[in-house]
């Protein structure tokens, strides 16, 4: 059983109001900026915003075309043509963005802001991408969350270092990896040998238990947990997988069934806990929206990749060779695997206001409304 310590918020004065309006069809959720609280980022390329800049890896999104979008117009690090969902979602509740834990610029004051500890390959297992040689697996990532805490406390001292973790916002991206670069790697790869895929999909769940787990007691009290995206969709998946642009079945499957064994998780770590400490965001949905029907998002396709070569512009690197689309605002896919900055807005929006088919126990914008009424 898992401890009872119900979230608390950091900061003790502001209310928080929450005003949702219509505009143009549009749903656009303003959050007046109160007290920023921290944001902490674990996970793989989705949510990466640079640390495999710094570690030996072919993992890497740190030249051109990367980054044509972002304010900066110079590649970060991220998978995407500008902002990644982390930035978004720091948009969202106030804050600066998260630096990666490996940049020399996250020193001092600006380690209060949060850390993103994320790495582009990684995933549940830590036998997940070892082609990529050198990268945080998530064991090395919490490892690096308990050195910052550390660091923190030198600065602020361990009382207040307790109540800036228990009160920020975390993020969690796993799962995707562990199918796509990991089961379904290669034709016969050992993990396909070692399981059929239920059977697969079951041990996933067993041991993201115990890194959600383990987060809880390094002071975790509100983590966003993200299922995995529509895998077979992508369009890598495509190119490989795909004879007339539908979606790869074996892979999609894969997502049916971890999918909803995670949000099971998700509620049975809160009811063992008392509290609603992990909230399941549905990526899955939040992707297959856009995806099925890209035209009434303003997209023109969402299975040719604005960045990248060969079918669907699925095969391969985004590299400066690559075909490169003109406007990146009207492609769903940014490269063979990552949404484009504005797909990744649609996907966040999903994440602060979305209903019950998205969001469980509440969505983030609840979250941050109820939170801001428990502070004292």
């Amino acid at each position: 059983m898992v401890e009872n310590n119900n979230p608390r918020v950091f900061g003790s004065s502001m209310f928080l109001c929450l005003l949702v309006l219509m505009i143009w069809n549009k749903i656009v959720v303003v959050v007046p900026q109160a007290e920023a609280r921290a944001f902490f980022v674990f996970g793989d390329s989705l949510v990466d915003n640079g640390n495999n800049n710094y570690l030996f890896t072919t993992a890497r999104a740190d030249s051109y075309p990367y980054g044509v979008d972002y304010p900066t117009h110079r590649a970060t690090g991220r998978f995407s043509n500008g902002l990644n969902i982390p930035d978004i979602i720091s948009e969202k509740i106030g804050s600066e963005p998260t630096l990666p834990y490996l940049s020399r610029e996250l020193d001092g004051e600006r380690l209060l802001v949060g850390a993103n500890f994320a790495s582009a390959g990684i995933g549940i297992l830590n036998d997940t991408g070892i082609q990529f040689i050198n990268i945080i697996r998530i064991t090395r990532q919490l490892q690096y969350f308990e050195q910052y805490q550390q660091r923190v406390s030198a600065l602020i001292g361990p009382e207040q270092t307790q109540r800036l973790v228990n009160q920020a916002l975390v993020l969690i991206t796993l799962g995707g990896n562990d199918f796509v670069n990991n089961y379904y790697l290669v034709p016969f790869s050992a993990r396909s040998r070692q399981f059929a895929l239920p059977n697969y999909v079951v041990y996933l769940i067993s041991e993201y238990r115990k890194i959600l787990v383990r987060l809880y007691e390094l002071g975790a009290r509100r983590v966003l947990v993200t299922g995995t995206g529509p895998l077979g969709c992508v369009p890598a998946e495509l190119a490989q997988r795909s004879r007339n642009g539908e979606c790869a079945a074996e892979l999609q499957q894969a997502s049916a069934l971890f999918n909803p064994q995670l949000v099971q998780l998700v509620n049975q770590l809160n009811s063992e806990i008392g509290s609603d400490v992990f909230i399941s965001a549905n990526a899955f949905q939040s992707n297959m929206d856009f995806i099925s029907n890209p035209q009434a998002y303003g997209f023109i396709t969402s299975k040719v990749a604005c960045c990248g070569q060969g079918p669907y512009n699925g095969i391969g690197l985004c590299t400066p060779a690559s075909n490169l689309c003109p406007n990146r605002d009207v492609y769903a896919f940014w490269d063979p695997f990552h949404p484009s900055e504005r797909a990744n807005r649609l996907i966040v929006d999903t994440f602060m206001i979305g209903d019950s088919k998205y969001m469980h126990p509440m969505n983030l914008s609840t979250m941050l409304l109820l939170d801001s009424t428990s502070r004292t």
